[in-house]
């Protein structure tokens, strides 16, 4: 059995926009005039998105190939593999220094200066309480420094990924294979999957949206690649006969009576 292909994610928008739109326009459609009397527009959508991918398999062979046209058209540079600078490691790696540096410098400024003020306040002070505060101070310094490089690092990884970011594409900036290509999917993905959708909802009594199990219409699920096995059960044979016996032939024997004795 063959699955319908999924969408990427910056199709999924196109597909909803069709169908919203066919939706919209049914009532000025003879084979879809009847939406609103059993079905209303919302219920039909839930149905769609439900069965969405055998929709979008109606349109497979028009899909592959407006993708595969569209990354053939595509800035290299868009495509090409993250460069050792962004790669997921380094940049969890600085983010979590960025943020644990600050909190560990504050933290330990903090617990310096309480120490070495409460020390002071003992008389005689001990010698190591100056310590103490210029280690606090000393702490605070790198708490201040850490908190500059956070946000230094925070910018320029905001104007980094404005640079890399991908913006739409301007309708006039695509190319005229790629907008054929795609025209020519979104006429097969609402032609034959759909408004024939629709109208085979719309036609079948027995489609209940509330039913909680997607709704498939008839002729339109994709056919196993198998058949269920025929099992049969032997032909009934006639019972078999009960033995015949008789009860064995016990009979008497030839006693006389006392007056008669044998010679």
């Amino acid at each position: 059995m063959t699955s319908a292909p999924h969408l990427l994610t910056e199709d999924r928008p196109e597909f909803q926009r069709l169908l919203d739109e066919a939706l919209r326009n049914a009532p000025e459609r003879p084979d879809l005039a009847s939406i609103g009397e059993r079905l209303n527009a919302e219920q039909l959508r839930t149905m769609a998105m439900d069965a969405s991918g055998i929709l979008i398999g109606a349109a497979a062979p028009e899909y592959e190939h407006f993708v595969k046209v569209r990354e053939d058209h595509r800035d290299p540079a868009l495509r090409g593999p993250a460069t050792a600078d962004e790669a997921p490691g380094r940049v969890g790696a600085g983010a979590v220094v960025a943020v644990l540096a600050p909190v560990l410098s504050g933290t330990a400024m903090l617990i310096f200066l309480l120490v070495g003020y409460l020390l002071k306040l003992l008389d005689p002070a001990p010698a190591f309480a100056g310590t103490m505060l210029t280690a606090g101070w000393l702490f605070g310094a790198l708490t201040v420094l850490a908190i500059l490089f956070a946000a230094v690092g925070l910018l320029v990884t905001a104007v980094r990924n404005s640079a890399t970011e991908v913006v739409p594409e301007d309708p006039q900036d695509i190319p005229e294979e790629v907008s054929r290509a795609r025209e020519a999917w979104q006429h097969a993905l609402l032609e034959r999957g759909i408004l024939p959708f629709l109208r085979d909802a719309l036609a079948d009594p027995g489609a209940d949206p509330a039913a909680g199990a997607p709704y498939r219409p008839a002729g339109r699920i994709p056919q196993l690649g198998y058949t269920r096995p025929d099992f049969t059960s032997p032909a009934a044979e006639e019972p078999a006969r009960r033995p015949g016996y008789s009860s064995p032939d016990f009979t008497s024997p030839d006693v006389g009576g006392p007056d008669r004795l044998p010679d």
